[in-house]
């Protein structure tokens, strides 16, 4: 797999709540040089994104991050606010008290909400599965695609743990034919991207794809 087919799948991320503006133009920058699938960027930066780059980058934010238990109303409003603002991809992140409770329903029932709040934009659903057990990933994965949800996604990043082969695996087990997978947490090495690229993700969220593989793709003729 070239570094060119990797890159295109990788969202490239930088979500701490201390990055500095300057840090915020680098990553776009490197996504503009490096062809990478979008930037995934903390949400008060979309607009001066936007601002300055324009179509240049693919923006996407998160929503209800990194912890998930706001309110559906205004995690709604967050996405509206995003789309507004220019950003084209949404990573929202999932009660999970509401999985713990085994009240599914809800879940589906929020995400309906925010994809309609998306309109085309692309939602993405993060279930943060180092908290979770089979059975609840599982009926998560028809929740995404009950709700007509765009991707499900493994992690923050924020989390104990992130990302593994195991919760791919799982995911393509069960969700619907429409919905894709997004990996992310944990993903480090060029061989981690090649092993989730090949099992299946359409998307890596990874703050390490770009300088693991920049040294070799500089001179790629893209």
């Amino acid at each position: 797999m070239t570094n060119q087919e990797i890159l295109k799948r990788v969202d490239h991320t930088l979500l701490a709540s201390y990055s500095t503006w300057e840090e915020i133009q680098a990553l776009c920058d490197e996504s503009i040089k490096y062809k990478t699938a979008s930037i995934c960027i903390p949400p008060g930066y979309v607009k001066r994104v936007t601002e300055k780059y324009g179509d240049s980058v693919n923006i996407c934010t998160v929503i209800g991050f990194p912890l998930g238990y706001n309110c559906t109303q205004i995690k709604a409003e967050e996405a509206k606010l995003a789309i507004l603002e220019g950003a084209n991809e949404l990573d929202v992140v999932i009660n999970q008290g509401d999985a713990k409770n085994g009240d599914f329903a809800k879940i589906t029932d929020e995400l309906r909400i925010l994809k309609q709040a998306a309109g085309d934009k692309v939602l993405k659903v993060i279930i943060e599965t180092c908290n979770l057990t089979e059975k609840e990933k599982i009926e998560l994965c028809h929740c995404v695609t009950d709700s007509g949800a765009d991707f499900i996604k493994t992690s923050t990043g924020f989390g104990k743990s992130g990302a593994t082969i195991e919760d791919i695996e799982l995911f393509k087990k069960h969700i619907g034919a429409g919905v894709r997978v997004k990996a992310a947490g944990g993903v480090r090495t060029k061989e981690d991207l090649e092993m989730f690229i090949n099992a299946g993700c359409d998307r890596i969220g990874t703050s390490s794809a770009v300088k693991l593989l920049a040294g070799e793709t500089d001179n790629i003729d893209y």
